[in-house]
């Protein structure tokens, strides 16, 4: 399966669920370049991942993440063009 190029935003709500998070993201590691966290004022920190991966490996990531209550996140992938 073609890899693809993405980044997902979390933005974190509550903080109850932040270490059930950081386990997720640590077992879909082998698909994150890069990661930016940035505190906010009002409580609801975001996370920025850059990722490379199978849209079902990008797939898992995401969807574990927003089944966490108090954690959202929306996810964008490019298309490879590479082949044209």
């Amino acid at each position: 399966m073609e890899k693809r190029v993405g980044t997902a935003l979390i933005q974190i709500e509550t903080r109850e669920n932040v270490q059930l998070m950081n386990e997720i993201i640590s077992k879909h590691s082998q698909i994150i370049i890069g990661r930016q966290g940035l505190p906010r004022s009002n409580g609801q920190s975001i996370i920025s991942l850059v990722l490379e991966g199978t849209t079902d490996e990008i797939g898992s990531l995401t969807g574990q993440l927003g089944r966490i209550n108090g954690i959202q996140v929306k996810s964008v992938l490019l298309k490879n063009n590479q082949n044209e």
